[in-house]
């Protein structure tokens, strides 16, 4: 069981590294080419669109080689076996943040082929969301500004008290002196 897992894994993230790779350098080609078709008039693109694809570029790159690293399949090079399947890139936080980043930049680039260079403001996404998940889960909870949870009311007291039908059920056994039922007392 455990071995299926591993390979649906490996498999998983062979044809995610394979993405990754075509990332790297897909938008950049969508980007020139839709430059060609739609707006002849920005070829060569402008200091600033140079500017923003560079400074872009760099951690899109260094995202997408520490996703392919930590993503990469290891095999025995005689039997092709698994060995290591490697970290498993589905999975939430970091590494799913890393892949946002990775998405807006994709998109950024070919938008900004397509439509103009006011498609960088997009960008502006991911400093917002790293601002919002600041505030939510350490400023706020810091300052006592956090979701308070409701008080309780009468009926969710009720609710804790009644019992269950299996609770309701070794209850009765109990009181019958069911010897399958040891009373224990409550705390």
């Amino acid at each position: 069981m455990a071995k299926a897992a591993a390979k649906r894994i490996a498999s998983q993230n062979e044809s995610t590294v394979k993405t990754l790779k075509l990332g790297m350098i897909l938008p950049t080609v969508i980007s020139l080419v839709l430059r060609v078709l739609f707006k002849r008039g920005s070829l060569p693109p402008s200091k600033g669109a140079l500017f923003l694809y560079t400074v872009t570029f760099f951690p899109a790159f260094f995202l997408s080689n520490y996703l392919i690293r930590i993503g990469t399949t290891r095999r025995d090079p005689t039997t092709g076996t698994l060995i290591s399947y490697g970290e498993d890139l589905s999975q939430p936080g970091v590494t799913e943040w890393c892949f946002d980043i990775l998405y807006v930049t994709w998109a950024c680039q070919i938008g900004s082929g397509a439509f103009g260079e006011w498609f960088w403001w997009l960008y502006l996404v991911i400093p917002i969301y790293a601002v919002y998940k600041l505030w939510t889960s350490v400023v706020s909870p810091m300052l006592g500004l956090g979701k308070s949870s409701p008080p309780a009311t009468a009926d969710s007291a009720t609710d804790q008290e009644t019992p269950s039908k299996r609770q309701e059920k070794l209850r009765k056994r109990s009181e019958r002196g069911d010897p399958r039922v040891k009373a224990q007392p409550k705390k």
